[in-house]
This record gives C-alpha cells, structure tokens and sequence, in this order.
C-alpha cells in the first residue's frame, strides 16, 4: 500500500495528487504566458489545460484532441451564425431561434464524427462566442483567438503530462 502513496498526499479525507498539482501548474503557466505575451485573458486556455489534463499522456493527447475539434466545431459554427446574422440584421429572433438551432447543430455533428468528448467544448465555444460577441466586433478574429488560446492550454496539459512523474503501481490513480 506504500506505492499507492506515492503520487498523493494525504491530509485526513483530502488527497492532493499528481493531477491535482499538475492542474495547478498548468493554470499558473497559462496566466504566466498570457501576461509575458500581453496576450489578454488566459480563462480559456487555463480551462482548456485543465480540461484537457488527464491521468496519463495518451488519454491527455486524446482529450485535447476532442476538445480542439470541439472548439473548431463551435467556433465554425458561431462565424456561420453571425454570417446569418448580419444578413437579418441582428434580428432578437433570428438570435432566439439560430442559438438553439446552432447548439443543435454542434451537438449532432461532433457525435456524427463520433468527438463525443469535445461536444461540451464546442458548445460552450459557440455560446461563448454568439453571446458574447457584439455585431460591432470581428468574430472570425474573436473565435480564432479562442480556438488558439484552447490549442495554448492543451499544449500546456500535454507538455506537463508529458514530464516524468514518480512511479505509481497499477491500482493508483490521480486525483483531481
């Protein structure tokens, strides 16, 4: 039971793991670039890093992929909603009635594609990015900024799983 140990502290009930440290790590590494590049708010990639970190890197990798697409999915899908938009003239019901359609949307093409796992993370692209985007503001640049802050992030989680890690047996696992 020693092993098991290893990649975890313990304190009472509370358990602080690999995961857990390595999440940390990775938010503190997305605010660090985003400043040093004055590239503005790091709350996408920072989610994105933790989203995508995972107990190993194979399953890492395969997160970050999903959620890329995912947010690929979305962001396509909210440039395509303001295309429309514009052409309604920013309509409330056209936005009542395209939103809903456009989740809808995302929804059935990510699991058409079988990226089950980066549904959520084109959704919340989309949502993120129609409702939060003023008719005044450059959309395409908005969601290609987003898509590269979640490909920031999740390089961020991959290149922490990717560092060595204390050895851990078989039964253990990182705790979030």
């Amino acid at each position: 039971n020693k092993k098991k140990e290893v990649n975890k502290m313990n304190f009472g009930r509370f358990r602080i793991g690999m995961r857990t440290i390595k999440s940390s790590l990775a938010v503190m590494l997305c605010i660090l670039l985003f400043h040093f590049f004055n590239r503005g708010e790091a709350m996408i990639a920072a989610l994105a890093a933790v989203f995508s970190l995972r107990q190993d890197l194979p399953t890492t990798l395969s997160f970050g992929k999903s959620r890329i697409i995912g947010n690929i999915i979305g962001g396509s899908t909210a440039i395509t909603y303001f295309v429309i938009q514009d052409q309604l003239n920013h309509s409330f019901i056209a936005e009542l009635l395209l939103v809903p359609l456009a989740v809808a949307f995302v929804i059935v093409l990510s699991d058409g594609i079988n990226n089950h796992a980066g549904i959520i993370s084109g959704v919340a692209t989309l949502l993120l990015i129609a409702l939060s985007t003023s008719s005044g503001d450059q959309p395409l640049s908005f969601a290609l900024q987003r898509v590269l802050d979640t490909f920031i992030g999740t390089l961020i989680a991959v290149g922490l799983n990717y560092l060595p890690t204390p050895k851990q047996d078989e039964n253990s696992q990182n705790l979030l």
